[in-house]
């Protein structure tokens, strides 16, 4: 009856420093057979009694299953919090160093801060911002170097008129591109559309 009492009552939001553990258990777990508590201690670079007492803590919420001088095991939902936090990291790793050009550790260290802060669907949409910027017309590589060294040195009228003028080049071309292939298309799915005769 105690542990139907317990399980019952609602339990309080993860702490940034459960999420770090979860997302640090995931990963060991990821590049060795067993996880131990040294391990833990190494990766996040704390001393071996504070993870004892985190896992202890964890353990009692169901996110892993540890017994003393055992391994460490996720749960299932330890698992996909783990996992989740990790996706996190990575994500807001690869915009600030590919996007925003960041120092990596520097970016490393903010990716740690913010990833306990954003919600899965604005992380989504960062995603879909930097697939966004690697596909789309008004995107790609050059477009980030434009940011970097509007970043670096300002607003520069000349070079904005001189990048507007490529942009409409660049932009009709690819315009005509896309007409092109759809037109294309449009011929292949209506093979006995007769074409338009010229004068």
């Amino acid at each position: 009856m105690k542990n139907k009492r317990a399980n019952s009552t609602p339990q309080k939001p993860l702490t940034p420093a459960m999420e770090d553990y979860l997302e640090a258990i995931f990963n060991l777990g990821r590049e060795k057979r067993a996880v131990r508590v040294k391990d833990i201690a190494k990766r996040l670079n704390v001393k071996m009694p504070t993870v004892t007492s985190m896992l202890n803590t964890l353990g009692d919420r169901g996110f892993v299953d540890y017994q003393k001088y055992e391994y460490i095991e996720l749960t299932r939902k330890g698992h996909r919090v783990g996992k989740e936090i990790n996706r996190r990291h990575k994500v807001l790793l690869s915009f600030l160093t590919t996007i925003l050009n960041i120092n990596p550790k520097k970016a490393d260290e903010e990716a740690c801060k913010m990833e306990h802060a954003v919600s899965p669907s604005t992380l989504d949409r960062f995603v879909e911002f930097m697939e966004f910027l690697q596909s789309c017309p008004r995107a790609g590589s050059s477009w980030l170097d434009n940011f970097e060294e509007y970043r670096l040195h300002g607003r520069d009228p000349n070079k904005c008129v001189e990048r507007m003028k490529e942009f409409s080049k660049g932009f009709g071309h690819r315009i005509k591109t896309i007409s092109d292939v759809k037109e294309k298309d449009g011929d292949v799915a209506n093979p006995h559309r007769p074409k338009s005769r010229g004068r």
